[in-house]
């Protein structure tokens, strides 16, 4: 529940339902996007992270090198590596990382894509997801995803609701926002990670 004053209400500028509704939407879609990527998948929601298998351990527990990345995308079937869904999750810094990767001629491996002809940013010709709630490089992490990310299932149960109802706190104003889900690897052959090693 967040509640907010009947004066706050009738004074404020902006539309206070609106924009509460809007940040518990941010924070439950936040919520659900970090559960569903590192959940322990036995006392909480299935991971995506926590239920891949072990596609490739880096050398070093700082840095990742361009012939690791071929390595955890070879780690996966040809059959999952060929699926238009295929593509490489890592957070922001790991991508910041990785973006810095070079081949013998000093190219960038890294491609920027064009948004604005809907081609996306690419890896080794595969698509780049970036997931905030993943590890950043640092020793003993998981930090890479690579494989079919159809795969992974996630089931919400209902719908996302936000509910306003001021004869709750009245004269005061609340919403109540709650969300359902859960998620499951369907195949931990079809979706690896990368691993660092312990420092």
């Amino acid at each position: 529940w967040v509640r907010w004053s009947a004066e706050l209400n009738s004074d404020s500028i902006l539309n206070m339902e609106s924009l509460i509704g809007g940040l518990i939407g941010d924070r439950l879609g936040r919520n659900a996007n970090s559960k569903l990527t590192t959940g322990s998948g036995s006392s909480d929601v299935e991971g995506i992270v926590t239920n891949s298998a072990a596609g490739k351990t880096a050398a070093s527990a700082t840095a990742i090198a361009a012939a690791e990345i071929i390595d955890l995308i070879h780690s996966v079937d040809p059959a999952y590596r060929q699926s238009a869904s295929a593509a490489i999750m890592m957070n922001d810094s790991t991508l910041k990382a990785v973006r810095k990767l070079k081949d013998g001629d000093g190219n960038y491996l890294w491609q920027m894509g064009n948004i604005q002809a809907g081609v996306p940013q690419t890896l080794f010709g595969y698509n780049i997801a970036v997931n905030q709630a993943m590890d950043s490089i640092e020793a003993s992490k998981k930090v890479m995803l690579f494989g079919d990310m159809k795969k992974f299932y996630v089931r919400k149960v209902g719908a996302p609701a936000l509910f306003v109802a001021r004869e709750r706190f009245a004269p005061d104003n609340g919403i109540l926002g709650y969300i359902r889900f859960d998620g499951c690897l369907s195949n931990t052959a079809a979706i690896k990670h990368m691993a660092t090693p312990a420092s």
